[in-house]
């Protein structure tokens, strides 16, 4: 079967072709992205053919989906505080995108679309873990530019018997994960931070919780999904109900890299929630055979592969 990877080049994206490429039932890769935040250094040595392009060209949707099996939407412009300082772009790309990958779907007869979604739709909504079915209580643009994705999915499935899969991502780290730019994600900012002997930049007092989920549990579920077809226009958490704070994450790369690292604290940024955490209930009964990575060996891999570029001078 053909799969679409529309934000391929990207840092889940690109780990996603390589799960896709060792999978026996996906016969074609292709991969839609303007390279704004990804890389092609990213797609090196894989097969899958890029279509270097923004998911707001139909034409350029209308090449790569033609035979498309399964697109899986990736594309869309992250982070929170980049939405806060730029909005309309963030809606373009996330709402707008969204749309325009839907559309081009119904176009071309795709019998299923993943898109991703984000746990930050919960937003100021206090109740944790985050069930599926709580009130979403967006607290920033990039919040609700996903929580509009979802909805478009959920309408398109309705109106058009398009098989959907809508998952909210939750703070995913791992390997090819962006730490050099200004709205890179907290993980990869501390490693780098660490690897160069630098304070690592806390902002808040460090015990506001994350529930992290490595890059490869990620992919699994998702190829499990393509290959079984699994669709369903409820949201599903995609992370697996770990919670940690701040500190205690610096705790545990302390141990990895063996030696104390340094905190300098910041205060809040607008946007961020307090704590994060997956209810995993519906997403262990449509994927029971997939687990979640643990923790410390998804950070040793992730610090193995960010010290590998270091040394390499990247």
């Amino acid at each position: 079967m053909k799969v679409v990877v529309t934000g391929g080049a990207g840092f889940i994206g690109a780990n996603l072709v390589r799960a896709l490429d060792q999978a026996p039932q996906v016969s074609e890769v292709v991969v839609v992205d303007d390279l704004s935040t990804g890389l092609l250094d990213n797609l090196h040595g894989q097969p899958a053919r890029l279509y270097q392009g923004t998911v707001l060209d139909p034409d350029l949707l209308d090449e790569a989906f033609v035979g498309a099996a399964t697109v899986v939407h990736l594309g869309a412009l992250g982070s929170v505080p980049r939405s806060i300082d730029r909005p309309l772009p963030t809606h373009h790309a996330n709402a707008t995108g969204t749309l325009m990958v839907l559309e081009a779907a119904r176009r071309h007869g795709v019998q299923q679309v993943i898109l991703s979604s984000s746990s930050s739709v919960y937003g100021a909504n206090p109740v944790l873990p985050r069930q599926e079915g709580l009130r979403p209580m967006p607290v920033s643009p990039y919040a609700v530019s996903k929580l509009a994705a979802e909805a478009y999915a959920v309408a398109y499935a309705s109106c058009y018997d398009i098989g959907v899969l809508p998952f909210r991502f939750f703070n995913v780290f791992g390997p090819r994960q962006a730490a050099h730019h200004a709205y890179a994600a907290v993980l990869p900012r501390f490693i780098t931070a660490a690897l160069a002997g630098e304070p690592l930049r806390v902002h808040g007092d460090g015990r506001q919780t994350r529930d992290f989920t490595f890059v490869g549990s990620v992919t699994s579920v998702i190829v499990d999904a393509i290959v079984r077809r699994v669709s369903t226009t409820d949201v599903v958490n995609l992370a697996f109900g770990a919670r940690i704070s701040l500190l205690d994450l610096i705790a545990e790369m302390e141990r990895i890299l063996g030696r104390p690292l340094p905190v300098k604290h910041e205060p809040p940024r607008a946007g961020d929630v307090r704590d994060s955490q997956a209810d995993c209930t519906r997403l262990r009964e449509l994927f029971p055979s997939v687990g979640p990575v643990p923790l410390r060996t998804g950070l040793e891999q992730t610090v193995a592969w960010m010290s590998g570029r270091v040394l390499a001078g990247q």
